[in-house]
């Protein structure tokens, strides 16, 4: 087929599409009546006949600033939509004189030289099948035909659809695009263009490579996004498809993200520049605007592209791929994919139970614990010949969607069954199956689907003769079979995948011995002969008829030599496959024997083996006794089965207590004793506090008034004085209060009097200090003097980011009496109590401690009688000068109820899996592979970070500032020569002298400078909640909880921070750049090194006023709530952090 004009373009260049026809209607100040009275307000599409003029002029502004395709104003064209203004029978009018008037203008413009192109635009309505539902996808076809159709008529050089949200929709769009196309005898290029949230989705749920997987099979001529985002949330999404598509890509995105009051931050060359960036990676071939872009902003982005070379399309880019929500990108390595078997009538009576009770829902929870258990694909089969097939499949589809993400197998010999389940899929799916038996009947039936709908297809090797037995039947169905769909139907190779068919080994028919052999060798031939196809079997049907047990060896052994063979895909129960390497040798002998060497022998001799044998527990077993399992129940972090063995053990111990102190406290110290060996995570820990908890709960109403389960010892707790921190102190609570103490908790900002008061009252064993800034371990000094003078000396331990042993043993315990023990976190915080609480242990720790700080000051001493080196050189400023970046306003830009979904990109889940809930490992590394453990955790964050828990809120505000010496001076932005603030740094007294305001213009230069401050928070309410789950015994849930907020606000940081360089005109690029800090524009906080002083925040607080937004500054000058960000930010090239 000849190319289209366009293609040819997009080979030799880069093109650029226009920008916001909205943004541009709304600078036009239209009134009711310019769209045709008060009850047609606001429906821009109506324009195209009440004022059309204003539609040519913007049209007019794009082809003036360079664009090559104009839209028509048709994004919300379709009747479905346009009934909302009671317009759905003017459906065809409308578009097509949208396309007249744009076909107008364009045609002014183009030349032979410069053509120019009219894409008739198609939204995504306003109904979603996946997400919102209130319409069928037939319905959603027709509306998208009659709109298509217009557009096609009426002149259209392409279709766009675009702001697409669910594929389901984009499906449904294409298929009425191609009745379209039949009707008219046209045929136009198709332009998809998708919409991924802030949250790395799209609203449906689907990630771009299962988008373009997705739709590959209708050959668009590009693949792209554009909405929801300003450019740098689409940084990967475009990096993976420049690596997946084998078409053009397109990339719109808008001018950022809209600020308070509605307005896009994103100047012209802001986001040209970050454009530019994708171009120079080679990820582009259309580029354009979105909301908030104007011609100027188009103007940019043609000017900075002009000599940027086109991505060229690659031949191929991947092997076998399907989808679901979730793609699956097949490669060689990952042999055998398992296809879940038991959501199939046929198969589970449980599942065709389900189906006949109509309970759809419980029915989808089978799916789920399949791909729970390592299925990569679910098999979906409803054809029980008693029930309407047609009506289960829709009931069931509905829910499965919901359920799983993996891709599906489609398994029915009805292609109006398939047809329905294909419009519930979003994805790729997989048709099961079609052969040769009446000749080419089956492939004319399903293959149209499979054009259609996008699928690969599982060809059995059945002929008019029936289904073959040896190897080279097999072979040859499957040659015959590969010429008819490649070559008749032009079938991707890689969309085949054979069955070459299996038999049972049990059941004795003579016709099928040696089988077994036959299909290993079938699927060998079938590899090699036609590399690019894949192979399928059902694995199970090999054992019919045999014992249980049997079954389960049998499989696993014939599923190892067909995987060696060349196997891709195996069905089977997920639930009940048995590992190769765990079969003992001799009873993989018996198997191969029966597989092999199949007769009445070996059937016996295998059959005698397995008859009465019981599945025993491959993993450990669960402890025999009661006291071993309420051990295993703290271990395995579950409550299953805990109370019922709590009340037996009511029965052998003579008290509650003893209980207690026995199993429960020696699976806590098992627990203690494998974190402290790296082989628990601190979630880990936290669930097994859970189960403890809730254990001491039980037991409490069968114990005596006087009877305490928490009899090892008494703490009184604190974060100290002017510190909100209280994570940390948290987690010392919840490990201690499970281990057998009574913990005191007094909260956060305790000062000595009130510690003295409570100590005085309570007379504890030992008290604990937490604090995380450099001034609380500050106050832990102060605190231990006011102790020593109040008369106590009870062993105090110490703990938070900021302390360190050195600290602790010569500041703070030169201030007190007693011992001060450092603990690095709450489980060595435990084993320090034990010991110190243990009448054999206490003497020997005690003495352990001071003699460690005996040795540290004498140390010191010595350290202090050397001679010290003399400074020769005088502080200078060595920063080099550089220009002045001018801000685009000094405004406060407020920002209340930020959307939790626009910062999901920007928290750090390293930090937070790994470092706040103590995941070991490459985080990333595991939540792709599919660690159980990462993912839960995950799932957890995920779920609080969309609740409507968190509401983050931020400020910022740009300020003109000069240097003075060390000083920064802060002017009014109303004037720019009012001093209203200074701030005073330390300098560095040894090279290179770096101090803060050596990154400013200085007063003498007679330049005017900027300074960026911000405060951001996540955490209004968030220690309430935290404080109820707590007392909830949901342990894990609170600590994550606070630990998403406190991520949450770094992350806003990043987000606002990002937002404050955009209005200096910087980019960057990656999500772990930023994370790195590797961009201009640094910000710091105060109590860090270079701004050491808190009491700074207090001028912070007087210039922002962010009290507006929830925050408050305590006495110790910490922000409150504890999830809260400040900053300070200077624009110099240079500027970067370093210690004074």
């Amino acid at each position: 087929m000849a190319k289209h004009l366009i293609e040819e373009q997009l080979e030799k260049r880069i093109l650029i599409l226009d920008g916001a026809m909205g943004t541009m209607l709304q600078n036009e100040n239209l009134s009711a009546e310019d769209f045709g009275g008060e009850e047609l307000d606001g429906c821009n599409e109506n324009l195209v006949l009440t004022r059309p003029d204003v539609l040519e002029k913007v049209h007019r502004k794009y082809l003036e600033a360079g664009a090559d395709i104009i839209c028509t104003n048709t994004f919300g064209g379709t009747p479905l939509v346009l009934n909302e203004y009671n317009l759905g029978a003017k459906a065809e009018e409308i578009n097509k004189r949208a396309v007249e008037i744009a076909r107008k203008v364009v045609d002014e413009f183009s030349t032979p030289e410069w053509p120019r192109f009219v894409a008739g635009a198609m939204g995504p309505t306003t109904k979603t099948l996946s997400v919102t539902g209130g319409i069928t996808f037939d319905e959603l076809e027709e509306n998208f035909y009659v709109q298509a159709k217009a557009l096609i008529e009426a002149g259209s050089d392409v279709l766009l659809l675009e702001t697409s949200q669910d594929m389901l929709n984009v499906k449904a769009g294409t298929l009425g695009v191609s009745r379209a196309f039949e009707e008219t005898g046209k045929e136009l290029p198709v332009m998809i263009s998708g919409t991924i949230e802030p949250m790395g989705t799209t609203l449906a749920g689907q990630t771009i490579d299962a988008f373009y997987i997705s739709i590959e099979h209708i050959k668009p001529l590009s693949v792209g996004l554009n909405c929801a985002t300003g450019p740098e949330f689409m940084t990967d999404h475009i990096r993976s498809l420049a690596e997946l598509s084998t078409g053009y890509i397109s990339c719109y995105p808008n001018a950022g993200l809209p600020d308070e009051e509605g307005c896009y931050h994103e100047s012209p060359e802001s986001l040209s520049l970050k454009l530019k960036g994708f171009a120079e990676k080679g990820w582009l071939n259309i580029v354009g605007g979105c909301c908030g872009t104007t011609p100027a902003h188009i103007a940019a982005i043609r000017e900075v592209l002009k000599d940027e070379k086109p991505r060229q399309l690659p031949e191929a880019t991947h092997g076998h791929v399907v989808s679901g929500i979730e793609p699956l990108v097949y490669d060689d390595s990952m042999r055998p994919l398992f296809i879940g078997e038991r959501t199939n009538v046929i198969g589970s009576r449980k599942f065709k139970n389900l189906i006949i009770d109509g309970k759809y829902e419980e029915a989808a929870e089978i799916a789920r614990a399949q791909v729970k258990n390592g299925a990569h694909v679910i098999d979906i089969c409803l054809a029980n010949p008693d029930r309407d097939e047609l009506a289960d499949m829709r009931g069931f589809m509905q829910e499965v969607v919901k359920k799983v993400k993996v891709p599906l197998v489609i398994d029915s010999t009805d292609e109006k069954v398939i047809e329905e389940a294909l419009k519930f899929s979003q994805g790729k799916a997989i048709i099961n199956s079609i052969n040769l038996e009446d000749g080419e009947e089956r492939f004319d039936a399903v293959m149209p689907l499979v054009k259609k709908y996008g699928a690969s297809l599982v060809v059995g090797t059945i002929d008019e003769q029936g289904m073959a037995v040896d190897r080279h039947r097999k072979l040859e169905i499957a040659e015959r079979s590969y010429q008819l769909l490649t070559e008749k139907w032009g079938l991707a190779p890689e969309d085949i995948i054979f069955d070459p068919l299996m038999f049972p080994v049990g059941t004795g028919d003579e016709q099928y011995i040696g089988s077994a052999l036959e299909t290993i060798e079938g699927i060998r031939l079938i590899k090699e002969k036609m590399p690019r196809t894949l192979t399928v079997l059902g694995v199970s049907n090999i054992s019919f008829g045999l014992p249980p047990v049997g079954r389960e060896v049998l499989n696993a052994v014939y599923l190892y030599h067909c995987t060696q063979a060349g196997l891709d895909y195996a069905i089977v129960n997920t639930e009940k496959l048995e590992r190769y390497a765990s079969i003992p040798e001799a009873e993989i002998k018996l198997a191969n024997d029966l597989l092999f060497n199949t007769n009445d022998e070996t059937l016996a001799v295998f059959t005698d083996f397995y008859r009465d044998k019981k599945k025993e527990k491959t993993e450990a077993d669960i402890p025999k006794t009661v006291e071993g399992r309420l051990a295993y129940y703290i271990l395995e972090g579950t409550k299953e089965g805990l109370i019922e063995d709590l009340d037996a053990a009511r029965e052998i111990f003579e008290a509650p207590l003893d209980i207690i102190n026995g199993p429960l406290m020696e699976g806590m110290a098992e627990v203690g004793r494998l974190f402290n060996d790296n082989q628990l995570i601190v979630a880990e820990v936290l669930q097994s506090a859970g189960v403890m908890k809730a254990a001491v709960a039980h037991l409490e109403q069968f114990m005596e008034k006087n009877e305490d389960s928490a009899g090892k010892g008494k703490m009184v707790l604190a974060t100290v004085k002017g510190d909100v921190h209280d994570i940390g102190k948290n987690l010392v609570d919840i490990i201690l209060s499970n281990n057998g103490y009574k913990v005191v908790d007094l909260g956060i900002k305790v000062t000595p009097a009130q510690l003295i008061e409570t100590i005085r009252k309570e007379k504890p064993d030992f008290i604990g200090l937490s604090g995380l800034l450099v001034k609380s371990a500050q106050q832990m000094v102060i605190t231990a003097q006011d102790f020593k003078a109040a008369g106590i000396d009870v062993p105090i331990l110490v703990g938070g980011a900021a302390l360190s042993r050195r600290f602790t043993e010569t500041k703070i315990a030169n201030e007190y009496e007693g011992p001060v023990i450092y603990s690095k976190d709450a489980m060595q915080g435990l084993e320090q109590v034990n010991l110190l609480m243990g009448t054999e242990t206490r003497e020997n720790f005690l003495a352990e401690i001071a003699e460690s700080r005996q040795k540290r000051l004498e140390a010191d001493e010595k350290r202090a009688a050397r001679p010290a080196k003399e400074i020769t050189v005088k502080p200078v400023r060595t920063v080099k000068d550089a220009p002045v970046f001018l801000p685009a306003d000094v405004r406060r830009h407020v920002k209340k109820d930020y959307s939790v979904s626009h910062l999901y990109p920007y928290v750090n889940m390293r930090t937070l899996l790994g470092h706040h809930l103590g995941l070991k490992g490459q985080v990333q590394q595991l939540l792709d592979a599919g660690d159980a453990r990462a993912t839960e955790l995950k799932a957890l964050v995920d779920d609080y970070l969309q609740s409507d828990l968190l509401k983050p809120s931020g400020l910022y505000q740009f300020f003109p500032a000069q240097a003075d010496g060390d000083d920064v001076i802060v002017y009014d932005p109303a004037d720019s020569k009012t001093e209203i603030e200074r701030f005073t740094f330390p300098r560095q007294q040894v090279e290179p002298f770096m101090c803060l305001a050596d990154f400013l213009k200085t007063v003498e230069s007679g330049e005017m400078d900027y300074i960026a401050l911000m405060v951001v928070t996540a955490g209004q309410g968030v220690m309430a909640t935290a404080r109820q789950l707590k007392e909830e015994g949901k342990f894990l849930e609170s600590h994550a909880l606070q630990s998403t907020a406190l991520e949450l606000a770094e992350g806003f940081a990043e987000r606002m921070h990002q937002e404050i360089r955009d209005q200096w005109g910087f980019t960057d690029f990656t999500m772990r750049d930023r994370f790195a800090a590797k961009y201009q524009g640094q910000r710091f906080s105060f109590g860090y090194p270079a701004c050491p002083n808190l009491e700074d925040q207090e001028k912070l607080f007087g210039l922002l006023k962010p009290e507006d937004i929830g925050v408050q500054l305590t006495e110790g000058f910490m922000m409150e709530p504890e999830a809260s960000v400040s900053a300070i930010v200077f624009a110099h090239p240079d500027a970067r952090y370093f210690n004074v």
